[in-house]
């Protein structure tokens, strides 16, 4: 098994390293997303640990949702486990949305956050992005429809103009 961990922080790639290497056989860290489509070209991992500011002073977490997608968009079954110290239900929502596998919180607890990985890695091949769900949902009420968007909008118990948005992304 394979790990890849993403995040500026040398002592986040230390700690996970020696609490991790009883669960996988290869651990790469990169202290940077800019070259993350590259390694995982080159490395395979089974499992990718994403930290989510990468900036001095940023705490939005916009950064790790921006490379979230970017993994997501080439690599959509490899799982995501999002980390911050900035959590806040809103943020993991929408980490969750966009395909990310768990979402934790710095400073985290060892076994917690072993057994989140071990249970990620076990649900591997069934994980799709919320959002992608969301779409072939609609999709196929539409189908079911005949393209009625106004019945399709009140299958699914949405106004018209929430539909119209939702197939809009």
């Amino acid at each position: 098994m394979k790990l890849l961990i993403i995040d500026d922080n040398r002592a986040i790639h230390i700690s996970l390293r020696y609490l991790l290497a009883d669960v996988f056989d290869s651990i790469t860290s990169l202290s940077s997303p800019d070259s993350v489509i590259t390694t995982l070209q080159q490395e395979h991992p089974d499992l990718v640990m994403l930290d989510m500011n990468f900036d001095l002073g940023t705490s939005t977490g916009q950064a790790g949702l921006f490379w979230l997608e970017q993994i997501h968009s080439r690599y959509a079954n490899l799982p995501i486990i999002l980390m911050t110290a900035y959590a806040n239900i809103g943020l993991a929502v929408k980490g969750l949305k966009l395909g990310a596998a768990d979402f934790v919180e710095k400073p985290w607890d060892n076994l917690q956050l072993k057994n989140t990985i071990i249970a990620t890695l076990n649900h591997k091949p069934s994980i799709m992005p919320l959002a992608k769900m969301e779409q072939q949902h609609i999709q196929l009420t539409l189908d079911r429809c005949h393209g009625n968007i106004s019945l399709a909008a009140e299958m699914l118990g949405v106004s018209r103009q929430t539909l119209y948005n939702k197939l809009k992304k």
